[in-house]
C-alpha cells in the first residue's frame, strides 16, 4: 500500500480534530443535564441556570480555554425539528424601496409596472427589480425611467438623458444597499432573542433572507421584531454630571424600601438571602438559589455581594465616576451586565423611583457591549432628553440623504453625513444648543452612536468622529443610511416547532439510528464472517465518528432529515466494503493466496467504488445547491458521509488488513452458510428483457393514468399554504375537526391523523396571500378547535407547546421558487450523471441506459404516490422532502448501474470472442451478490427509520423505500437492457487497451 505513513498521519489528525470538536458537545451536554436535574422540570429555572453559567468568565468556568457561551457556539448544531424554535424566510419589500426612490411618483406606467412585477414574481425566479424593468418596458416601450427616478436625491446618478438600462443599474445599486442594511439590522435584532446559535443568511433570490432561531418560544414577538422597519432616531442628551445626584437618591430610596421589606419578611427569607451572599462556585445548587434571588455577578466574591445588598441600584449599575468618586462627563450614566439590564429597568420604572428623576428623561441601552470591557458583558445606559411636546425625537432617519465612511488628514476614520433642508435646520438648532454635550443616534431603541458636539453645524453636512475602526465607521454609515429608505420586510415563509415535538423527534431519530446501526453491524458479521465483518463494522464506526466531527467543526445543522442522511450513509457505506469483499472472494475462488487476493480485490473494486460515490455525490451537491433548511441538512450529511466513507472503507480497512496479515491472522470473507450464495448464477437477464419492458410499461402506464385522474398531493412547499400540527388530550375524528374549521376559515381544510390518534395535521390556504394576518389565523384556528379542548383553555395556552406542536407557512412566492428549484434539481442531476457516465465510458449508450432507467425510476415512484396518497396512514405529500428522496434514489440507482457497467467494461476485452449478450449476462450475474447485499443493507436502515423515525420522516422514508426497490430493479433489468438494444454493433464497444512501448 503506497503512502501508508501519510494515511496514518491523516487518520490520526482527523481523529484528534473530531475528538476536539465533539468534546464541546459533551461539555455543554453535562451542564445542560445538570440544569435539568436541578430545575426539576421548571423551564424558567433551567433557562436561568444556563444563562448564569453563560455569563461566567473563564476564571469561573472554562473548558479548553472557552467559556460556556463559546462552547455552545462550537457544539453540534441541532436543527429546529430536533431542538424546537422558529425558521423564518423574510423578503425585503423592493416595491416599497422603489416607491420611496421615486418620491412616490404617481406615474401610471410606473405604478402599473409595480403591480405586474408582483404578479410575475409568483411564477418566476427572477428578482423583483428585473421583473419591474421588464414590466415597465412591456407596458410602455417609449416610457423613460429617468422621468420617474430623476429626483433631487438621485440627481448625481440619474439625469433626463439616462437610458432605462442605466437607471436600472442605479436602482440595482440602491436596492442592494437597502437590502444589505436590512440584513445588518436584522442580524443585530436576532441577538435580542437570547437564543444559542442563531443563523441569518441571504438567499439566492435577491431580497430574501433566511433566519433560524433555535429555541425561540415567542413567535408573535419574533414576527413583530423582524417585520418592523428600521427606526432611526437622533436625540439630545442629559449629562452624567446632571443625573448622578438623582441616581444616588434612587439608590438610597431603594435601600430604605429593601430594609422595610426585610423587616416584614420571615427568617426563612433572611437565611435565603445569606445563602445568596455565599460563594456560589461551591456547587450548582447554591448557584441556582442565587439566580432566584439576585442575578448580579454570579460567583462574585462575598464583598461584592455584600455591596450589592447594601446598594440595590449601584450593586448592579456601576455609576460613571472616577477613582475620586467624581462623575465623568458623558451621556452614559452607568454600566451593567447584560443579564442585569432588565433588573435595572424594573428598578428605575418603580413609581417611587421614577418620580425622583426629571420628567423629560428617557433611558436607552447600548446595542453593543462596552468597547473597553474585555469580557464583553457590560452594556452602557445613556440618558436622553425629550425636547418635543409629543415625546418624539427631534430628528428621524428620513432626513438623512447620504452617509459614507472617510478618512481625515491625520488618518482618523470618520463618517460624513448629509441631511435634507428640513433636517439641516433642526440639526443646526440642536448643535447650537448642545455644544460640549452629547448627541445620540438610536436604532430600534438601542444606542448605536454617541458623539460630542464641537460647534454649531449648518448646511446639514456633518462629520462624526469617535475613534472608529473602519468596520465601526462602515456600520454607522450603513445605520444612518438605513433611515433614508423604508425597507420593510414581510414574512413569506415560517416554521415553528415546539420543544416537545423537538424532543420526540430527537428520541425517535436516535432510536431509529441505533436500530439501523445495530442491524447493519449484525448483517456484515453474519454474511462476511466475524473477521471481515468486524473490520467493516470498525470502518463504519470510524466513518460515523469522522462524520459527526466534521459536522461539528463546520457548525453544520443536524436535522431529522440529516439523521436520515446519516442512516442512509451507513447503508451506502457498507457498499464499498461489500464491493471489496465480493472481489476478494472472486480472487480467492481463482486460487490466489489471501494477500494477493486482497490486494487485487481492492484494486478491482476501486473504479466501481469511485464511480458509484461520484454519481451519488453529484446528486448530493445538486440537493445542497437547490434545497433549503432540512433538505440542505440532509444533503450536507450525505456529502460529508460519502467522503468520510471513502476514507474509512478504503484506506482505514486496508491498514487494518495489512496489520493483521503481518501477524499471520487467519482472515475469512464468508461463513459456510453464505460462502456459495450467488456463486454459480447464470440468469439470462438480457433474454428476459422484453418481459420486464412489458412489466415496467404496465406499471408506468397505470401510474401515468393515475397522474391524470387522481394527480398528486402537493404539499405547501409547492402549493403554498399553512399547516398546523395539533395534539389533543384524547383521540379525535378528523372529519369533525375539518367541519368545525370549515366554519372558522370559511374554507374546508385538509385534516389528517399525524402519528397517534390524538394528533392531527391541518392544512389550509386561508389568507395565504396576505401579510400580517398571523394573529388572525391563530385566533380562527383556536375558535374552530375550542370545542375539542378542555374547558378553560385560553388562546395563549392553546398556542403554546401544550397543544400546537408546530406550524408552517409558505407564501406563493416561496412555493413558486421551490417548485422551479425542484425541476432544476432533478433535470441538472440527470444531465450531470449522463455527462459523467459518457466521459467515463466513452459511449453514449452507457449514459442513455443509465439516464433512461432513472426516468423509469422517477415515473414509477410518482405513479406509486399518485395511486396510494390518501390510502396510507402517513403523509404522502409532494414537497421538498419528496424531491430529496427522488434525488437520493437517482444517486443510489445510478450507483448500482455504474457498478454493472464497470464490470461490463472489464469483461469486454477479456471475452472478445463471446457474444455481447453473453458478456452482459456475465457482468449482471457477477455483480448480483453485491447488488442484493448492498440493497438489503440499505433497506434495513430505511425500514428501521420508517418504523422508529416518527411521523415527521415517515413519508420521506417511504419514498426512499419505493425508490430503492425500483432503482435496483431498473439497474438490473432495464439499464443494461437498454444499453444493449441501442448498440448497433455491440462488439465495437470493447475498450481497446492503450499501446505501451517498452525498452
Amino acid at each position: 500500500m503506497q503512502n501508508k505513513a501519510a494515511i496514518i498521519v491523516l487518520a490520526i489528525a482527523l481523529g484528534l480534530v473530531s475528538i476536539y470538536q465533539l468534546s464541546f458537545t459533551v461539555a455543554t451536554y453535562k451542564v445542560k443535564k445538570e440544569a435539568r436535574v436541578l430545575a426539576n422540570g421548571d423551564l424558567v429555572k433551567e433557562t436561568q441556570y444556563l444563562d448564569s453559567i453563560s455569563a461566567l468568565p473563564k476564571e469561573k468556568w472554562s473548558f479548553l480555554g472557552n467559556t460556556f457561551k463559546e462552547c455552545q457556539r462550537k457544539e453540534l448544531n441541532l436543527g429546529l425539528d430536533l431542538k424546537g424554535g422558529m425558521n423564518v424566510t423574510l423578503e425585503v419589500s423592493v416595491e416599497d424601496i422603489l416607491k420611496a426612490l421615486s418620491n412616490y411618483n404617481p406615474d401610471k406606467t410606473f405604478n402599473a409596472a409595480l403591480v405586474r412585477a408582483k404578479k410575475l414574481q409568483t411564477s418566476s425566479q427572477s428578482d423583483y427589480l428585473t421583473l419591474f424593468g421588464r414590466a415597465f418596458q412591456e407596458i410602455d416601450p417609449n416610457a423613460k425611467l429617468a422621468s420617474v427616478f430623476g429626483t433631487v436625491e438621485l440627481k448625481e446618478k440619474i439625469n433626463f438623458n439616462s437610458t432605462n438600462e442605466q437607471v436600472l443599474k442605479v436602482l440595482d445599486s440602491e436596492v442592494s444597499v437597502a437590502i444589505t442594511n436590512a440584513f445588518n439590522i436584522l442580524r443585530t435584532r436576532i441577538d435580542r432573542f437570547g437564543v444559542v446559535q442563531p443563523n441569518i443568511t441571504q438567499l439566492a433570490t435577491k431580497g430574501q433572507i433566511l433566519i433560524q432561531l433555535p429555541g425561540a418560544n415567542n413567535p408573535k414577538r419574533v414576527r413583530e421584531l423582524l417585520q418592523g422597519t428600521a427606526n432611526l432616531e437622533i436625540w439630545e442628551c442629559y449629562d452624567n454630571t446632571e443625573l448622578i445626584g438623582y441616581l444616588s437618591q434612587a439608590n438610597n430610596l431603594l435601600k430604605e424600601i429593601q430594609a422595610n421589606t426585610e423587616k416584614a419578611n420571615t427568617k426563612a427569607l433572611e437565611s435565603t438571602q445569606k445563602s445568596a451572599v455565599s460563594d456560589t462556585t461551591k456547587n450548582a445548587q447554591s448557584l441556582l438559589d442565587l439566580i432566584n434571588k439576585d442575578t448580579t455577578k454570579v460567583a462574585e466574591a462575598s464583598t461584592r455581594a455584600g455591596f450589592a445588598l447594601q446598594n440595590p441600584l449601584f450593586g448592579i449599575l456601576n455609576p460613571r465616576v472616577n477613582q475620586q468618586g467624581q462623575p465623568l462627563q458623558s451621556s452614559m450614566i452607568g454600566l451593567a451586565n447584560g443579564k442585569d439590564t432588565a433588573k435595572v429597568n424594573a428598578l428605575l420604572k418603580m413609581n417611587q423611583i421614577k418620580s425622583l428623576f426629571p420628567r423629560d428623561l428617557k433611558l436607552a441601552w447600548s446595542q453593543n457591549p462596552y468597547k473597553w470591557d474585555p469580557t464583553k458583558t457590560l452594556y452602557e445606559l445613556h440618558a436622553l432628553k425629550v425636547t418635543t411636546r409629543d415625546g418624539r425625537p427631534p430628528l428621524g432617519g428620513d432626513v438623512i440623504t447620504s452617509a459614507r465612511t472617510s478618512t481625515g488628514v491625520s488618518g482618523d476614520v470618520k463618517v460624513d453625513m448629509s441631511m435634507n433642508s428640513e433636517g439641516s435646520k433642526t440639526w443646526a438648532r440642536i448643535t447650537r444648543e448642545n455644544i460640549g454635550r452629547s448627541v445620540i443616534v438610536l436604532l430600534d431603541g438601542y444606542v448605536r452612536s454617541s458623539a460630542t458636539v464641537q460647534s454649531e453645524i449648518t448646511g446639514g453636512n456633518t462629520e462624526i468622529t469617535g475613534n472608529f475602526t473602519i468596520e465601526e465607521a462602515d456600520d454607522l454609515a450603513n445605520i444612518l443610511k438605513s433611515g433614508k429608505l423604508p425597507a420593510p420586510t414581510h414574512i413569506i415563509s415560517d416554521t415553528i416547532v415546539g420543544p416537545t415535538l423537538g424532543k420526540e423527534a430527537i428520541n425517535s431519530g436516535f432510536i431509529s439510528f441505533f436500530v439501523a446501526f445495530a442491524l447493519v453491524l449484525a448483517f456484515m458479521v453474519f454474511y462476511y464472517s466475524r473477521s471481515a465483518g468486524t473490520i467493516a463494522d470498525i470502518a463504519l464506526f470510524a466513518n460515523l465518528f469522522l462524520l459527526f466531527g466534521v459536522l461539528a467543526s463546520l457548525n453544520a445543522v443536524l436535522s431529522l432529515p440529516g439523521i436520515a442522511g446519516i442512516v442512509l450513509t451507513m447503508g451506502m457505506d457498507v457498499d464499498a466494503n461489500i464491493l471489496i469483499f465480493e472481489r476478494t472472494r472472486e480472487e480467492l475462488r481463482g486460487g490466489k493466496g489471501i494477500k494477493l487476493a486482497l490486494a487485487d480485490g481492492y484494486k478491482r473494486a476501486y473504479p466501481a467504488i469511485i464511480d458509484s460515490k461520484v454519481t451519488t455525490l453529484l446528486t448530493g451537491i445538486v440537493l445542497y445547491v437547490f434545497g433549503q433548511g432540512p433538505i440542505r441538512s440532509f444533503a450536507t450529511t450525505l456529502i460529508i458521509g460519502i467522503m468520510t466513507s471513502v476514507f474509512a472503507s478504503i484506506f482505514l480497512t486496508r491498514l487494518i488488513y495489512e496489520a493483521l496479515l503481518k501477524r499471520n491472522v487467519n482472515l475469512h470473507f464468508s461463513i459456510n452458510l453464505t460462502a456459495n450464495v450467488f456463486k454459480h448464477t447464470k440468469i439470462d437477464f438480457i433474454g428476459m428483457r422484453k418481459y420486464f419492458y412489458i412489466i415496467s410499461g404496465v406499471i408506468i402506464t397505470s401510474g401515468i393514468v393515475s397522474l391524470f385522474v387522481r394527480g398528486l398531493n402537493p404539499g405547501i412547499d409547492f402549493a403554498g399554504g399553512r399547516t398546523f400540527v395539533i395534539r389533543f388530550d384524547k383521540p379525535v375524528v378528523t372529519e369533525e375537526i375539518a367541519s368545525k374549521l370549515n366554519v372558522a376559515f370559511g374554507d374546508l381544510p385538509e385534516v389528517v391523523t399525524y402519528g397517534k390518534q390524538d394528533q392531527v395535521k391541518i392544512t389550509t390556504k386561508y389568507k395565504i396571500n396576505e401579510n400580517g394576518v398571523e394573529d388572525e389565523v391563530d385566533t380562527k384556528l383556536y375558535e374552530g378547535l375550542k370545542s375539542f379542548l378542555p374547558a378553560g383553555v385560553t388562546k395563549e395556552v392553546f398556542l403554546s407547546d401544550r397543544y400546537r406542536q408546530s406550524s408552517e407557512t409558505v407564501g406563493p412566492v416561496v412555493a413558486a421558487d421551490i417548485k422551479i428549484n425542484a425541476f432544476y434539481a432533478v433535470g441538472i442531476a440527470l444531465i450531470l450523471i449522463f455527462l459523467y457516465i459518457f466521459m467515463r465510458y466513452r459511449y453514449w449508450q452507457y449514459g442513455f441506459g443509465a439516464v433512461a432507467s432513472l426516468f423509469h425510476d422517477v415515473l414509477l415512484v410518482l405513479g406509486v404516490y399518485s395511486l396510494l396518497w390518501g390510502h396510507m396512514p402517513f403523509s404522502m405529500e409532494i414537497d421538498q422532502s419528496f424531491i430529496a428522496a427522488i434525488l437520493t434514489v437517482i444517486g443510489f440507482s445510478v450507483s448500482d448501474t455504474v457498478i454493472v457497467f464497470d464490470r461490463v467494461r472489464e469483461f469486454l476485452p477479456l471475452y472478445r470472442k463471446r457474444p455481447f449478450r453473453e458478456v452482459l449476462n456475465m457482468a449482471l450475474n457477477a455483480t448480483l451478490s453485491r447488488t442484493i447485499n448492498t440493497t438489503f443493507a440499505v433497506i434495513l436502515t430505511i425500514v428501521a427509520m420508517f418504523i422508529f423515525g416518527g411521523a415527521v420522516i415517515r413519508g420521506f422514508m417511504f419514498a426512499l423505500l419505493v425508490g430503492i426497490g425500483t432503482g435496483v430493479y431498473s439497474s438490473v433489468f432495464v439499464a443494461t437492457a437498454l444499453m444493449y438494444d441501442t448498440s448497433p454493433k455491440p462488439n465495437e464497444m470493447i475498450e481497446e487497451p492503450k499501446a505501451r512501448i517498452k525498452a
